[in-house]
Order: structure tokens, then C-alpha cells, then sequence
């Protein structure tokens, strides 16, 4: 577990800031004032300090839950069956997001409203946001993170799995480390696209002014406005730089897991 932890660590750490760019992108697609007022192409590592800070302990967080919970449900009776296999997966791979996001979201609520108005220091937004709305500023957004993370993970960590066994019965021995990076580009590049509009709900939750309707975290509502707004487009504003991250993202992060992992073992 302690080497789960380090391994996920350090991969989330490299992915994060390799393509930060492109989380900035997305970040200001899908906020409500648009592209260019949001900064367009200018400050492109705007809020990376919070990234940075929050980017080794969520993803470690992650994987001690993630394994902890396969290995405890996987070791007694009925979820131990091969066929239940991905039922664990989902259960484990659902409380590791419940886990994460404690760190997750207030290191993203500050990122993207960094992201989204980039004069602003990640410092300085930090100290606004505590000002203005206290802790629970920091939290606005928590539920709507984990129902993007959950759907997120039920596609892709079953997927996953499913890809890597699939590859590896075809070709009679277990996966390389790059194999296995490859499927988890795959899955999550899928997961990416399907949770996109969940992705954007989010966002605008989280870059809403205090004590404003899409601030109060109603997801359908939330939707249903980008939807009146922005049709289709909205929905899926941001989806390629999302999925590029995510899949790009999913086979430095798998790979370098799997092959840290690996060596010290």
C-alpha cells in the first residue's frame, strides 16, 4: 500500500503538470463568460501552485483506497468470484474518489477560479475565497466532483480491466507496462467524453458568484441552463482538451504507476 501510494503519487504529480495547459483550456471553454474573457490563450499555468500542492496526496489518497478496498472486499466470500471482479473494481475505485476528493476539490476550486480570472494569484484567490464564503467555499462543488468522478470511474476502471485481460489473453502472457498504459489511454479517453457535460455542471458550480443559483450546486439546473444557453456545444464545451488530458493523462499516469509499481516490488 505505502508503494500504491508513491507510485500513484508520483504519476498524478507529472501528469498534472505536464498538461496543465490544457486543463486551462478546458477550464475557461466551459466558464460562463466564454473563452476569451476568461483569459483566452494568456496565463495558460494560472493557478498551477494549487495543482501542484494538491496534485501527490489526492492521488495517493486515491490509490491506498483504491487497493485497500480491492484487496479487503476481493479477500473474503462472495466478491472474491472472478466474475464480481468488476463489481469490486467500481466499489473500490467509487470510495477512492469519495477519499480523494476531500483534498481534491479545494485545491480545483482555487485552480479554476485561478484559471478563470488569471490577475488573480492562486494566494490571493485562496484568501478571497475564505473571505468571502470560509471554509465551505472551499467544499463548493464537492458533490457535484464526486458524481463526475463516480461515472468517470465506473466506465473506465472496469474498461480498464476489461481492455488489459482481453490484450492479455489474445497474446498469452500477462501485459507490459506500456500495454496496460495503453488500454487505461483507451478507458479513460472514453470515461472522458461520456462525463464531460457532469465535468462542465462542475465547473460552472465552482466558478459561480457566491450565493448565486448555479452556485447553490443543483446539477439538473445547472444543466438544464448550459443546455438553453449553449445546446449541445455547451454540454460538451471543453471535450477535447478533456479527453486529450484525460487519455494522454491516463497512459502517462497507468503506465507509470504499473511500471513504479513493478520495481519496487
Amino acid at each position: 500500500s505505502k508503494r500504491s501510494e508513491y507510485a500513484g503519487g508520483c504519476a498524478g504529480m507529472c501528469v498534472d503538470l505536464t498538461l496543465f495547459p490544457l486543463d486551462t483550456i478546458k477550464t475557461r471553454l466551459q466558464s460562463q463568460q466564454g473563452f476569451y474573457k476568461a483569459g483566452g490563450f494568456r496565463g495558460i499555468y494560472a493557478g498551477v501552485p494549487s495543482a501542484a500542492v494538491g496534485s501527490f496526496p489526492n492521488a495517493a489518497a486515491f490509490f491506498v483506497t483504491y487497493d485497500c478496498t480491492k484487496s479487503l472486499l476481493g479477500a473474503g466470500g462472495v466478491l472474491a468470484a472472478p466474475h464480481v471482479a468488476p463489481v469490486t473494481h467500481m466499489l473500490a475505485a467509487s470510495l477512492g474518489e469519495i477519499v480523494a476528493c476531500l483534498i481534491r476539490v479545494p485545491t480545483e476550486v482555487v485552480k479554476q477560479r485561478t484559471q478563470a480570472s488569471p490577475s488573480f494569484t492562486t494566494y490571493h484567490m485562496l484568501l478571497a475565497t475564505l473571505r468571502e464564503e470560509g471554509v465551505r467555499g472551499l467544499y463548493r462543488g464537492y458533490g457535484s466532483t464526486v458524481l463526475r468522478e463516480i461515472p468517470f470511474s465506473l466506465v473506465q476502471f472496469p474498461l480498464w480491466e476489461y481492455l488489459k485481460t482481453l490484450w492479455s489473453l489474445r497474446q498469452g502472457h500477462t501485459l507490459y507496462s506500456w500495454q496496460a498504459a495503453v488500454c487505461g489511454a483507451f478507458a479513460g479517453a472514453v470515461a472522458a467524453f461520456v462525463t464531460t457535460p457532469l465535468d462542465v455542471a462542475k465547473t460552472r458550480i465552482m466558478l459561480a458568484k457566491a450565493g448565486s443559483t448555479t452556485a447553490s450546486g443543483n446539477i439538473p439546473l445547472v444543466l438544464y441552463d448550459v443546455w438553453k444557453s449553449r445546446g449541445l456545444t455547451g454540454l460538451f464545451a471543453g471535450s477535447i482538451p478533456r479527453v486529450t488530458f484525460i487519455s494522454v493523462g491516463g497512459f502517462i499516469f497507468l503506465g507509470a504507476y504499473e511500471k513504479v509499481r513493478r520495481t519496487l516490488l
